[in-house]
This record gives C-alpha cells, structure tokens and sequence, in this order.
C-alpha cells in the first residue's frame, strides 16, 4: 500500500498547487508562537503582568507608536509586558496572512475553516490577555497561560498539513496491508500521552498562579498531583518511543519526533527538579548537606525567572511533539483505510 494519496482524497499535491508560500507562513507563525509562550511565560515569572495597567493602550499610547526608546531602555517589567503584547499582535498578523492565502487558494474545506479558527482563537487569546491586565485577575491569567499551549498545537497542525509527509504519507511506510494493525496501539498510547501531557500544564498553570490566600495543604495536594501526573508522563513518553521504535516499518516522520519526544522529557523532568530548588530551595533534606548550606533562593532572580520559565515552555513543546506525531499517525490512519475501503470496493 504505497499508493499516492492524491489518488484518495486530494486530486493534486499540496505543494504543487499552492507552492512554498502557505507552508512558509504556516511555520513563521509556529515559530513565533513559542518564543511569544517562553517571553508570557517570563512575565509571569517576573511578576511583570501588571507593569503596563491598561489595554489596547500602553500608558494611553496605541501600542505600536510608544516610544522605543522608553520600552528598550526602560524597566525590565515594562520592557518583557510591552514585548510581549507586540509579538502576540505580530503572531495574529501573520495569521492573518495565512487566512489570506488559504482562503484564496487553498482548496480544502477544512482547511479554510481551520485558519479562520486559527485567526478566531489568537484573537481570542489576545483580548484574553487584555482583559486579564484591566480586570488584574490572576485566574485569567492562569486561563490564558492554559490556552497558549492549544493555540500552539493548532498552528503545528496547520503547518503539518502543508509537509510532504501529509501528501503522501503511506510512501516511506513499509508495512504493506498491515499498516492498520501496526498503528493501533503507538496511536492509543500517543493520544492518551497528549492528553496527559495538557492536564500536567493546567497543574503547573494552578501552581504558579495559585492565590496568596490559599492553604499550605492546597499548594501541597497541587504539588503532588504533579509529581504524579509527572510520573505518568514520563512512563507514557516512554511507551510511546518503545512503541514507535519496534515498529521499524513507520515512516521517519513519525519516527525521529517519538526520539524527540524522550529527550523533552528528560529535559522537562531536570528544568522541574530545577524550578523547584531555584523557587523553594532544596529538597528531601538536602540543604542541610555541606554542599547546598550555602544555598539562598532569591525571589524573581533572573535565574529563578529563567529556569521557571524554561520548565514552563518545555511543557509546552511537549505537548507539542505529542501533537506532531498524534497527528501524523491519525493522518496515515486515514489514508490507509481510505485506500482499503477503495480495495474492497474494486
């Protein structure tokens, strides 16, 4: 079964009819995206939200003309707030454009409504944002910090869906008429991963953004139910690249992001173990050794900030390559029983 996928469902390839553009746009935009998570991320964790109080505005100013030199050379709040408000507006334009041209050109339906959705929930995200800052309310901002990430995953799954992969997914399969059988369980496993990977961001969000009010078990029992949801994803992550790896006959595409996917995990569990000390010091007894005595932590220290905000972005481009690879197995999932289903029929 290495039949083209033109002959099911899209009479011309992707690429030919549309060219390079759309698929530029496409990953301008993701590329955008996760800087402007690490730079929301860094506003939290400097305690920079409020530094700028008003909305659409900066200090009564339309927030494209406020002088640069003031945002450049001013404050480091005022610098990461203003910062992070023009790249979230930078994100939404070259959304637009994408909107543009898909709706020009590209014929698939879905497709059309999928950017038109894109373009709805940046905006979405954005006013999200304003009215966090007008409002100053910490569960928004825990809420707007959540959607971040989904808004993320969208723009990877358009971009996906302009790869050569996406034309023509069965070609560098070698699993002949057993591509189904050979899907079923890494697909269980990756999807029940992804979303296990979103619940572990929500947890981290309630974390960082837990009210001041709230009880010493409150933060304990969040803490927990992290370390554990922790555990989980990385047990998953691992029976997802084991799954990938014993079946040889999948494509590299699906191959190369389940590797990916172990190293971000190992990555993401040292930032957490990180996090932790550079925000409440060591754990277990440790500082009580000669080693870390000397250990002070320093809230909103660059380094505090830096590491926190890693762990949080991290998180994120977990969930991402759970998405990639979700995505590309439902992908081939799709054309290989589209082409059975033409099988039995002739």
């Amino acid at each position: 079964m290495t039949t083209h996928v033109d002959s099911v469902d899209e009479p011309v390839s992707q690429q030919e009819t549309l060219g390079q553009w759309p698929k530029l746009v496409a990953w301008c935009i993701v590329c955008l995206t996760f800087p402007l998570i690490w730079v929301g991320g860094l506003v939290t964790s400097t305690d920079a939200g409020m530094a700028v109080p008003d909305w659409p505005t900066t200090y009564g100013y339309n927030m494209f003309l406020y002088p640069w030199e003031t945002w450049i050379f001013g404050p480091w709040d005022l610098f990461i707030e203003h910062g992070h408000r023009l790249l979230g507006s930078l994100v939404g334009m070259v959304t637009i454009v994408l909107m543009v041209m898909v709706l020009k050109r590209d014929q698939r339906s879905w497709m059309r409504k999928l950017v038109v959705f894109a373009l709805v929930a940046v905006t979405a995200q954005g006013i999200l944002g304003g009215v966090r800052v007008i409002q100053n309310e910490v569960l928004l901002a825990m809420v707007h910090g959540c959607t971040g990430p989904l808004f993320f995953a969208l723009t990877v799954v358009i971009a996906t869906t302009y790869s050569r992969f996406w034309d023509a997914p069965l070609q560098t399969c070698k699993a002949g008429d057993n591509v189904l059988e050979l899907l079923a369980k890494p697909l269980r496993l990756v999807t029940i991963t992804t979303v296990l990977a979103y619940i572990q961001l929500i947890l981290g969000a309630s974390i960082r953004h837990i009210p001041v009010t709230a009880s010493t078990q409150t933060f304990s029992m969040l803490v927990v139910f992290h370390l554990v949801m922790a555990l989980a994803v990385t047990m998953h992550v691992v029976a997802v690249a084991w799954s990938v790896y014993k079946r040889k006959e999948l494509a590299p595409a699906i191959r190369r992001p389940a590797f990916g996917l172990v190293a971000v995990v190992i990555l993401q569990v040292g930032l957490g173990v990180g996090t932790w000390v550079v925000k409440y010091g060591w754990p277990l007894g440790l500082s009580e050794t000669q080693l870390a005595a000397d250990y002070v932590v320093e809230t909103y220290s660059m380094t505090q900030a830096h590491i926190t905000t890693a762990h949080v972005a991290i998180g994120s481009l977990l969930l991402i390559f759970c998405v990639v690879i979700t995505t590309r197995l439902r992908r081939l999932q799709y054309v290989a029983r589209k082409l059975a289903a033409m099988a039995i029929q002739s």
